[in-house]
């Protein structure tokens, strides 16, 4: 933080806050939605699944629009367009009493995709040499949000109901909307109309590291939807323990991966060590899959392997927006960012379903297990990009970030 400009940490902070606002509201349904879901009239382990990651359907599919559009016509008329689109799949998730419903009620809330265009705002209130600081402050910011969400959303549920939650999340984006025009800076050179071509942003996304970048956070979101699935039923079938009791896992767990990030994120400014991070995290997050496949008792034991996936994931979570935002070019940074997010989210979708898929079929172990065998595919990507950027660094003997 001492390293920033003013400008830059004022920046942080609010972006962090609007950003962790919305978030937070998405989360909250994470740790009760499968446990409750259940009781539904309707209710199948697959429409559970997609239930919890249709919304990566519209982001998936309008990221990369809405992250031109705020090349356009600036960052924050782009979000604001966004987060009333999620409000009002809030309110109709609200009104649903059928997963068909809430189905639809994530679908519309999916369409706000504006995670894209604010990636970009903080990208064009920042220095190429701190963004990876600004990034992991805002990573930080979404890490407290999803574990205030994990403690929080069981007993908001008991007073509120699960259509309460969804309600609360219209309202939280309406605030964040709010926030977003109140305290966040507005960059100069965000009103300046884009001058890339159809041709310039292909190019772009077609290059290689981006390609392993945009795969890698499918991967991501596709085992962290998936994980949500299972954990909630593990915790309450297998241990017994209540829905009111979960974060007594969870804040442990989320402490030690706050240390984590904040250990090993200054040794990924560098290219070569981060591409050897990446895929040491891979490798972390499939051997915590599989320890939560294989637990069956010790509490313990459950949490060293929750407490290890979210270590891997929040470092991945703050490292691979950074790389993208410092690979693009300035004017074509919303088109970049939405691209990524449409990854993210469609891996979140595929996550979803696969995870719904492996509970109704293979049962509870199979969740975790479906989940550990996508790290697989994603394990061969990622050595073979390491293997890349380190020869390019040898070869030029400069292992100095991407940008």
């Amino acid at each position: 933080m001492s390293q920033l400009s003013p400008l830059e940490r004022r920046s942080a902070l609010t972006l962090a806050l609007v950003i962790s606002l919305r978030l937070f509201g998405l989360f909250l349904i994470l740790p009760v939605f499968s446990v409750y879901a259940r009781a539904m009239p309707d209710a199948t382990p697959l429409l559970i699944g997609v239930a919890l990651g249709v919304y990566g359907i519209g982001q998936m599919l309008l990221q990369v629009p809405l992250g031109m559009l705020s090349d356009r016509i600036g960052r924050k008329p782009a979000i604001s367009l966004g987060l009333l689109v999620f409000a009002v799949g809030g309110a109709v998730a609200a009104m649903s009493h059928t997963l068909t419903g809430i189905i639809i009620g994530r679908a519309l809330q999916g369409m706000g995709a504006v995670a894209g265009a604010g990636t970009a705002l903080a990208a064009d209130l920042t220095a190429d040499a701190n963004r990876s600081k600004v990034m992991g402050i805002i990573g930080v910011s979404i890490g407290l949000s999803f574990l205030l969400a994990l403690i929080l959303g069981p007993p908001l549920e008991a007073v509120a109901g699960l259509g309460g939650l969804f309600g609360l999340t219209s309202l939280l984006a309406l605030g964040a909307m709010l926030l977003l025009w109140w305290l966040v800076p507005t960059p100069a050179r965000a009103e300046r109309p884009a001058t890339g071509t159809v041709r310039d942003i292909l190019a772009m996304l077609g290059d290689r590291s981006m390609l392993v970048l945009n795969g890698s956070v499918f991967f991501l979101h596709a085992l962290l939807t998936a994980c949500f699935v299972g954990l909630p039923l593990l915790l309450t079938d297998t241990f017994e323990v209540p829905v009111a009791r979960h974060w007594t896992l969870y804040l442990p767990v989320m402490v030690i991966a706050a240390l984590v990030m904040g250990a090993f994120m200054p040794r990924m400014r560098d290219a070569a060590r981060s591409a050897r991070m990446v895929v040491g995290c891979v490798v972390a997050l499939g051997l915590a899959l599989a320890g939560m496949a294989l637990t069956t008792s010790h509490e313990w034991l459950l949490g060293s392997a929750v407490a290890v996936f979210f270590s891997a994931f929040n470092l991945l979570e703050a490292a691979l927006p950074s790389l993208v935002s410092r690979l693009a070019p300035a004017h074509l940074r919303g088109a970049a960012m939405g691209a990524y997010s449409t990854s993210q989210f469609f891996g979140a979708f595929v996550g979803g379903a696969l995870g719904g898929w492996a509970l109704g079929a293979l049962g509870l172990k199979g969740v975790f297990g479906a989940a550990a065998a996508l790290t697989l595919f994603w394990l061969p990507l990622v050595l073979r990009n390491a293997a890349l950027v380190g020869a390019r660094s040898r070869a030029t003997g400069n292992a100095a970030s991407l940008d």
